[in-house]
């Protein structure tokens, strides 16, 4: 195997300075690296990421080596890697499989290689590696101690081979750690989708109607921080609840259908396919952007888009436009794809910090109960969820109260 395949060694510098940059802004993730770096928790184990290489994932994959970490690293996007990170980490012994700009075969190639180091845990973002040990590699999976995944798309995936008895070995669900959803999911997508929208096209958000499709925790925060750029937000959804929540918040709820004739920018963000598809396209106005912040990009289904348009063209470096046979506009960011990372630079460190600090504990967390877990998928631990909440404040210069022995009594008692 390669040790490394990155697109120019050279951006090293650049990276160094980028990681640099990210860790002062990360300083649970450092701190709880420096409070091990001694004990070399890791020594010995390898370790394999399938993550969006940028300069927040780098943290962390400092953090695993000063840990004694062998790494393994492959992208979890084909648009998303920052290329001076990849580079940069290469010259500080990660195994870095990633460019900005890979084909879907090299994109695979790249998951295969870092699957095929036999790692003793695996990390993932989105379920690609996680599928590909477990259903293809078997006598691979059988060796993993366990792994930790990101995302809920990969949530979702890890719990349908569970169910159907695939899954091979225990991983925990770091996306479903509270440090993680209600900041990393709301703050963090919330802002960087705004962010890519805006570097892309540098339009006035300003009262224009927005689609959000889903209100999940990506929804909400999407949904927030266009509102609080002074666009009309309506909202779509499946989920009766979830509907309802929105209009509770104050959004606007209809169907996709009736939202298409009305909106300005549409953005999906509900990890499934085919949200906006040929129908809505036929009823969309004369320059409407479509954006995705789901994991994947088939929330906005491309191929329909492609069969209504005579022409295409791009006119900015994350924008192109289909020109639809009635002389209509339709705009598509980010080729459909992650426009937070394609078009801008993914979350801010702050929020990763939180994120990347649970899936550093979730790895010792396996490694401590080597033996003792089934195969299959569990929650972040609560006091591990409150360590990293915890730390966060002190960073933050905030202090808060803590239970008296009586008030601890009375509780035990409810």
């Amino acid at each position: 195997m390669e040790d490394y395949k990155v697109k120019d060694l050279g951006l090293a510098e650049e990276g160094r300075i980028q990681l640099d940059w990210a860790e002062m802004h990360m300083p649970v993730l450092v701190r709880l690296r420096e409070s091990r770096r001694g004990e070399e928790p890791l020594k010995g184990v390898k370790v394999s990421a399938v993550l969006h290489v940028t300069k927040e994932t780098g943290v962390l994959m400092r953090t695993l080596k000063a840990w004694g970490a062998e790494v393994y690293l492959a992208a979890s996007n084909p648009l998303s890697t920052q290329d001076s990170v990849a580079a940069a980490l290469v010259e500080e012994g990660v195994h870095v499989y990633a460019w900005r700009g890979m084909s879907t075969e090299e994109y695979f190639q790249a998951i295969r290689r870092v699957a095929e180091a036999r790692p003793d845990l695996v990390i993932d973002d989105g379920g690609d590696l996680h599928v590909l040990l477990n259903r293809e590699l078997k006598d691979i999976a059988k060796g993993v101690i366990g792994g930790a995944e990101e995302t809920t798309t990969g949530v979702i995936r890890l719990k349908a081979l569970e169910r159907e008895g695939e899954l091979l070995y225990p991983v925990i669900a770091v996306n479903n750690a509270m440090t993680k959803f209600m900041f990393d999911n709301r703050y963090g997508t919330g802002q960087s989708t705004v962010d890519g929208i805006l570097r892309a096209t540098n339009i006035l958000l300003a009262g224009k109607v927005a689609v959000v499709a889903g209100y999940g925790w990506v929804g909400r925060g999407i949904a927030l921080r266009l509102r609080g750029m002074g666009a009309r937000v309506i909202v779509t959804e499946v989920d009766p609840i979830r509907a309802l929540e929105a209009v509770m918040d104050g959004f606007d709820v209809m169907p996709m259908i009736e939202a298409a004739r009305v909106g300005d920018i549409f953005v999906t963000a509900t990890g499934n396919r085919d949200v906006i598809r040929k129908e809505h396209m036929e009823a969309m106005k004369d320059g409407a952007i479509l954006a995705n912040s789901g994991h994947f990009n088939v929330e906005i289904n491309i191929n329909d888009l492609e069969s209504l348009a005579e022409s295409k063209r791009v006119i900015r470096g994350s924008v192109t436009e289909y020109r639809l046979k009635d002389g209509r506009r339709l705009y598509l960011l980010a080729e459909g794809r992650l426009v937070n990372l394609v078009a801008a630079e993914g979350h801010p460190s702050e929020v990763m910090d939180m994120s990347f600090s649970n899936q550093a504990l979730a790895l010792l967390y396996l490694l401590e109960n080597r033996g003792k877990l089934e195969p299959r998928v569990y929650e972040v631990p609560r006091s591990q969820d409150e360590q990293v909440a915890r730390l966060k404040l002190e960073s933050m210069g905030i202090r808060i109260d803590e239970l008296t022995d009586e008030q601890r009594r009375y509780l035990s008692q409810a």
